[in-house]
């Protein structure tokens, strides 16, 4: 057999790379196995310990959390303040991040400092807290809970809402019975159909509180007018207020029927739901009046890392490199490098939730039987039948199952879990096709716009230098253009034919060729050649 010949653009890419795949790799690992206490053990006496609530709120949110709070309890600081800038996330990590909060010592005040939102699961953490207070152009509330799909966002339907909106609402009114919120205020956060009214007294305008619908029909429309002892509030004023500054005019009803409550800084203090604005951690901790150092726990590295690689825009990425390395390394068998990217773009798409805590089990396992259905086809029963088709089907479920989020704190069957699983399929599928595109236009690149680019040369194999073909090698003049050889072993679809006494690399046009078949040479490009089988015949 004939020893193919090294490429000197081969050779010179694969000696500039393999430094920068053995960096990549160290670089990897040293995130994978930076330790949690990897910062500076913390060591505070009073004060408080800051932690940032940022971005969507998962598993590795609710981990990183936990962590930091094992820290600020053993720094032995005086208040907890969670910084939150968080658009929701998870119900699953959400109440667990409540459970925590309200679990921890009975003398550790916590505090949520909104900076600039908490919405839907920020929210539900913000009002777990003792005290809430807010940041300049803040907001807070808005924790409907909504499914993810390819037209974007929905609403639930109102049995499958009242479902999903009981574990919710539960924690919400255990929130209000232990810190002193309204709850009328709350349940409008999380439900549709309420109807909230801010109400002052006509004897005491200073007494004020939050009714619901039903109940300013009792106290205002069902009575008469002189005999109210109840209105409505028209505006109101902060306490720091200047008596120069002009009130704020309130908004009735300030939720209305079919709308999530949703409260700016003002109108959060206002209501009574904060304590105040402050604009920055040491203004906050001057209003606290808590002395001391103000100890910040930030995330590790490994979880900003972690948080990062599991998003749908990297794992998208990761998708259509390994879709194009693929394509390159079947359309052009032995260049290695294609293939080895492709391989290891895959694995880290599969390992990133896994090695997160975020991974189901079942849906690494259809991964695993996807690709032996497809190696049976491609090694053992050669050509389009049914265990490829299988192998497909159950890969492509694989990967959209790893964006289902595994959530040890949801109950398997509970109406919550079906909804994260429902966000997940969504997500999954989001980034499958999306990836399936892009990795379409990618390939349509490579056939079409690289080739005619000098980008390429470098990677595409070709004649360094511009001189004929070798007279002393037999085999340029073997598998010329209508050549008839005889296939040896299996095209899939590449593989090797005999042409005469030479055995000559070769690639089948779009088909898997069983060996023993006689195929003819259409096309020659270098050292590339492509055959077709021969019609009409039987094995040779």
């Amino acid at each position: 057999m004939r020893k193919r010949a090294a490429c000197p653009h081969r050779s010179a890419a694969l000696q500039w790379l393999r430094p920068g795949w053995i960096g990549a790799g160290v670089l990897l690992l040293a995130a994978a196995w930076w330790p949690a206490g990897a910062q500076d053990k913390p060591s505070a006496r009073g004060g408080a310990a800051l932690i940032r609530i940022q971005g969507p709120i998962d598993e590795i949110t609710r981990e990183s959390i936990e962590r930091r709070l094992n820290e600020a309890t053993s720094a032995g600081v005086e208040a907890v303040i969670f910084r939150l800038d968080t658009p929701g996330g998870g119900v699953g990590p959400a109440l667990a991040i409540c459970r925590m909060i309200k679990t921890l010592p009975s003398e550790l005040r916590t505090v949520a400092w909104v900076d600039p939102m908490a919405l839907s699961a920020g929210a539900m953490i913000s009002v777990a807290c003792q005290e809430i207070w807010m940041s300049p152009a803040s907001s807070i509330g808005d924790s409907a809970p909504i499914i993810v799909g390819p037209a974007g966002m929905a609403e639930l339907g109102d049995t499958e809402r009242a479902k999903v909106e009981s574990p919710i609402l539960q924690e919400y009114r255990d929130s209000a019975a232990r810190h002193g919120h309204d709850p009328v205020l709350l349940r409008a956060m999380v439900t549709l159909s309420e109807e909230v009214w801010w109400l002052e007294s006509v004897a005491d305008p200073a007494v004020r509180k939050i009714v619901d619908g039903a109940r300013k029909k009792e106290l205002l429309d069902d009575v008469a007018a002189e005999e109210r002892a109840w209105r409505l509030v028209r505006n109101f004023r902060l306490p720091w207020w200047d008596d120069d500054r002009d009130p704020l005019p309130v908004r009735q009803p300030i939720d209305g029927d079919g709308d999530l409550l949703t409260l700016s800084q003002y109108d959060a203090v206002g209501l009574g739901l904060a304590r105040g604005i402050a604009r920055s951690p040491e203004e906050l901790l001057a209003k606290l009046e808590i002395t001391g150092p103000l100890l910040s726990l930030e995330q590790t590295g490994w979880e900003k890392f972690a948080a990062w690689l599991n998003s749908p825009l990297v794992r998208g990425a990761l998708l259509v490199i390994a879709m194009i390395g693929l394509y390159m390394e079947f359309q052009s068998p032995g260049l290695i490098l294609p293939g080895a990217t492709a391989l290891i773009a895959g694995a880290i798409f599969i390992a990133a939730p896994y090695a997160a805590g975020l991974g189901n089990v079942w849906a690494l396992a259809l991964i695993v039987l996807g690709l032996i259905l497809i190696a049976v086809e491609l090694f053992v029963l050669p050509g389009f039948g049914v265990a490829g088709i299988l192998g497909a089907v159950s890969l492509l479920a694989g990967i959209v199952g790893t964006f289902i989020q595994y959530d040890p704190q949801l109950p398997t069957f509970s109406p919550l879990m079906w909804e994260a699983t429902r966000k997940g399929l969504a997500t999954g599928f989001q980034v499958l096709l999306g990836s399936m595109a892009v990795a379409l236009v990618g390939i349509l690149m490579l056939i079409k716009v690289l080739p005619e680019t000098r980008m390429v040369d470098g990677i595409i194999l070709s004649n360094p230098e511009l001189v004929g073909p070798d007279p002393s090698d037999p085999q340029t003049l073997v598998g010329q253009i209508g050549d008839v050889g005889v296939v040896v072993g299996t095209l899939r679809p590449s593989g090797q034919a005999r042409f005469g006494q030479e055995l000559v690399d070769v690639t089948a046009l779009g088909e898997y060729v069983e060996a023993g078949q006689r195929v003819q040479v259409v096309r020659r490009s270098g050292k590339r050649i492509e055959v077709r089988v021969l019609p009409d015949q039987g094995l040779a």
